[in-house]
């Protein structure tokens, strides 16, 4: 297997090969020559190890995917975990060592993949209507419940555009994960999350405006 990107050409060891890591893993990633070569190939090693290592961990969620193609959606993770690693090298900040910050890449990569095989034959409903809301039993504490529920509801139909009313109910109602959402709409998660913080923005300004909100004062959150 190669690794491909902006400016790395990485062949990938044999199995069981392991690499020198380097004393200066940021130095080594960083600088043109045998030993960004040496350290190319030992973060793939190691990002191959973690891969593999915590797709097995999420098997269950795999339960019906042969085995060749778990090996493959580790490596595949492995890859996506290796570029995230490198394009986020300048913040590497050193607060715990590098290969335990470069194993989280890994980790994150392979439940992005996972999510993505769970939802693949799944429908996601895109629509812009708004969950209806049961009405609240009598006692007061659920009555209030029931009261703000209609009120966030209300608002959602009021001060919400579609897209914006799509995005939150499938991210926060449906409980779709945001790489398949963002798969399904041919958006990015950054553009996701820019959309839900302006909903909330919205929704939190006309829930202060009706009074179901407390409204924030200043030097608090």
């Amino acid at each position: 297997m190669t690794l491909r990107g902006p400016d790395v050409h990485v062949r990938s060891a044999p199995a069981g090969t392991r690499w020198p890591e380097p004393a200066d893993w940021v130095t080594a990633l960083s600088l043109p020559g045998p030993e960004q070569e040496e350290a190319l190939r030992s973060l793939h090693t190691l990002m191959l190890r973690a891969s593999h290592h915590q797709v097995r961990r999420m098997r269950s969620a795999l339960h019906d995917l042969g085995e060749d193609r778990i090996v493959e959606l580790a490596n595949e993770a492995a890859d996506d975990a290796m570029m995230a690693v490198l394009a986020k090298l300048p913040t590497f900040e050193g607060r715990s060592r590098f290969t335990t910050w470069a194993y989280k890449f890994a980790i994150f990569q392979c439940a992005t993949a996972v999510r993505q095989y769970e939802w693949q034959h799944r429908d996601v409903e895109l629509d812009d209507a708004v969950p209806q809301v049961a009405s609240a039993p009598s006692p007061d504490d659920l009555a209030e419940a029931g009261d703000l529920a209609s009120a966030v509801c209300d608002a959602m139909m009021h001060v919400l555009t579609p897209h914006q009313r799509r995005v939150t109910v499938a991210l926060l109602v449906d409980e779709v994960p945001i790489d398949v959402l963002a798969d399904r709409l041919g958006t990015t998660r950054n553009a996701l999350y820019k959309t839900l913080h302006d909903a909330r923005k919205r929704l939190r300004a006309q829930l202060v405006a009706s009074g179901h909100l407390p409204a924030v004062g200043p030097g608090r959150p």
